[in-house]
């Protein structure tokens, strides 16, 4: 079976299995959330935009957001066979992209993304193995579902795998 590249748009999340690879790009103050179970080779992959809905309308899509994103994403790779005690999270992105001489933490997303899907992984009691986040640099970014390697490239930074 020939390996499958899955793209995954902002505000949207894929989830899949080996030997597809799922990849995400443009990551600035947005978050990639990867999930994947080492043993059934199921993941998925998440562009989360903003951590939090309840500021959001009704028509707004869950992806978008950290708190409704996650378990989404969380409920479709578990339906596809994952065990949510073998699952391991990894993210990045979350760069500061803009200098504002006073930012205040409204202005912070990135930050504030990170700390969110943080909190909502440790909620859910999984447990994140690798972060490349901050910074003032966009990323993109891709997981292997065939052996789990997330793969973080930048622009001017080259690649490396967390």
């Amino acid at each position: 079976m020939a390996a499958a590249l899955i793209k995954v748009g902002m505000a949207d999340y894929k989830v899949g299995r080996s030997p597809s690879t799922l990849i995400s790009y443009g990551l600035g103050s947005c978050i990639g959330v990867s999930l994947y179970d080492p043993q059934t080779k199921i993941g998925g992959l998440l562009h989360i935009m903003l951590p939090d809905s309840t500021q959001a309308r009704a028509s707004d899509n869950p992806a978008k957001f950290a708190d409704t994103g996650i378990p989404l994403m969380l409920n479709d790779v578990l339906a596809l066979g994952a065990s949510k005690s073998r699952l391991v999270a990894k993210l990045a992105g979350g760069a500061q992209m803009f200098a504002f001489a006073n930012a205040t933490d409204i202005m912070r997303v990135g930050n504030r993304n990170a700390e969110a899907v943080k909190n909502i992984l440790r909620r859910n009691g999984i447990k994140v193995i690798a972060e490349d986040t901050g910074g003032n640099y966009g990323r993109t970014v891709q997981i292997d579902l065939s052996n789990g390697v997330y793969k973080v490239k930048t622009i001017d930074r080259g690649e490396k795998n967390i």
